[in-house]
């Protein structure tokens, strides 16, 4: 089984009237232009939401992605053929990207698109006149979490951006008003939606209740307003909803897909209408030798294998990093001769490796980082009991020590290494090193050159700068 969420047979018409944005896409029309009523199908508000879920499965994310949150950071190298840049994955490898990069143009665009497309499920839902309100509430709270999530994902990368049908397209809201807009969106979700329990099996994979409050929880860390997300991470854990899977290395397995340690992730299929992230295992897969199955990019560095080794993590390193000449768990040989030395196992398909629909769910949310939100906020606060606790829980299941430190800022370090080496590849690391204010060093002990008041945030698109040549653009480009 790939995808429970069986609306996305959906997907197919809804595309059909959904497909065509703007390419303003800083002013979409609320509808899109869409007809409630075309070639004589009536559009239901579940086939809007589903359209929505669907952007995270497209192009974008197997590539454009990778690049701004990965490829860019002490994680990983550019990867591939040393001859193919990627489009681009060459220069943000090295901190070179300008407002004409591809994947930074790609990411803002479609980003955009989302949450144009979530807010015209939202304007279809609360215009409606359907009969089963408590369908339209469940999908109404979809909408909105699915639309937080994109502009979370918008702020943390270019700052003050524009809010649709709310400021000028041609001006940016200020990044504090972007992220109080994002926590009404998350608030009204956390009212609307089910716990994941609540759901039938063939809508396993929808947003719920734990998932809006965890990405809340996050967005107040990334505000540093510790005690709101100490607060929301302890409605998750304190649900009853969510475990931690016994075996780390099983999470990025079919059979762990909306698993008890699930709290989002993008749902896929492997075939066409419902694709996978595309070409995301594809991307990322081995490359060159007698067996490679992918185009090789996002390497794990070395920098990576040398902070797992430090700690003595043996378990997560040998779960997230593919070494040439291993075999698999699933008995796949990969060949020694590998054009890279290293391949990101989190994106491994063992059923469908390099094809181009993967049928690899995305993991967005999960519980482990939801105990270490806890225990950021918790040490902020001064619990340093409650933080040691949380962290502990995280380090138990992969045979780590217990730390025992209560000093506050040494315990803060601890955390952040914590973070680095649970959630690798996972597409936080670059913004987890802006936040905490140690790009510049981490930076510079991988070889690369961050620059202050430059690369704290991305360039806004040139594309868009000629559209609205009023916006103004970030320092430094």
């Amino acid at each position: 089984m790939k995808i429970k969420l069986n609306k996305w047979l959906y997907l197919l018409v809804a595309t059909a009237f959904l497909a065509a944005c703007s390419e303003d896409y800083l002013d979409v029309d609320s509808r899109e232009d869409i007809s409630l009523e075309d070639s004589g199908v009536t559009l239901k508000a579940e086939n809007f939401v589903t359209a929505t879920y669907g952007m995270l499965t497209e192009w974008p994310y197997a590539f454009s992605y990778l690049g701004v949150t990965e490829i860019i950071s002490d994680n990983a190298d550019k990867g591939g053929r040393p001859t193919d840049s990627g489009a681009d994955k060459d220069v943000l490898d090295e901190l070179q990207h300008n407002s004409s990069s591809p994947s930074i143009r790609a990411m803002w665009e479609h980003w955009y698109k989302s949450i144009g497309r979530a807010t015209s499920a939202i304007e279809f839902i609360e215009d409606s006149e359907a009969t089963d309100n408590e369908l339209n509430t469940r999908l109404l709270g979809e909408a909105k979490f699915l639309r937080a999530l994109n502009y979370f994902w918008l702020v943390r990368s270019f700052g003050d951006v524009t809010i649709q049908g709310i400021t000028d397209p041609t001006s940016r809201a200020p990044k504090d008003d972007v992220y109080a807009y994002i926590e009404q969106d998350l608030l009204d979700a956390i009212e609307h939606l089910p716990v994941k329990s609540g759901y039938a099996s063939k809508d396993l994979g929808r947003a719920t209740k734990g998932a809006a409050q965890a990405l809340l929880a996050k967005v107040y860390l990334y505000e540093e307003k510790w005690q709101l997300a100490y607060d929301y991470s302890n409605e998750v854990i304190n649900s009853g909803e969510y475990s931690l899977e016994p075996n780390y290395e099983d999470l990025w397995r079919v059979y762990t897909e909306n698993g008890v340690e699930s709290i989002f992730e993008v749902q896929a299929r492997g075939e066409s209408i419902a694709h996978g992230v595309q070409q995301y295992s594809q991307t990322q897969g081995a490359n060159g030798g007698s067996n490679g199955w992918g185009w090789g990019f996002n390497s794990p560095s070395q920098n990576l294998v040398d902070a797992y080794d430090a700690e003595n993590d043996e378990i997560r390193k040998n779960a997230t990093i593919i070494f040439a000449g291993e075999t698999l768990w699933d008995g796949r040989e990969v060949s020694a001769s590998s054009q890279n030395p290293r391949y990101n196992e989190k994106a491994y398909s063992s059923a469908n490796a390099g094809s181009s629909d993967g049928d690899k769910n995305v993991r967005i949310l999960r519980f482990a980082e939801v105990y270490l939100l806890k225990a950021e906020a918790a040490n902020e606060l001064g619990k340093s009991s409650e933080a040691l606790t949380s962290l502990n829980m995280v380090r138990a299941r992969v045979e780590l020590d217990n730390v025992t430190v209560t000093d506050q800022a040494s315990l803060r370090q601890k955390i952040w290494n914590e973070r680095r080496l649970e959630l690798a590849f996972e597409h936080d690391r670059w913004f987890d090193l802006i936040r905490i204010g140690e790009a510049k060093e981490a930076m510079a002990a991988d070889g690369k050159t961050f620059v202050e008041g430059r690369h704290e945030l991305f360039p806004i698109p040139n594309d868009q700068l000629i559209q609205t040549p009023e916006m103004t653009q970030n320092p430094g480009y």
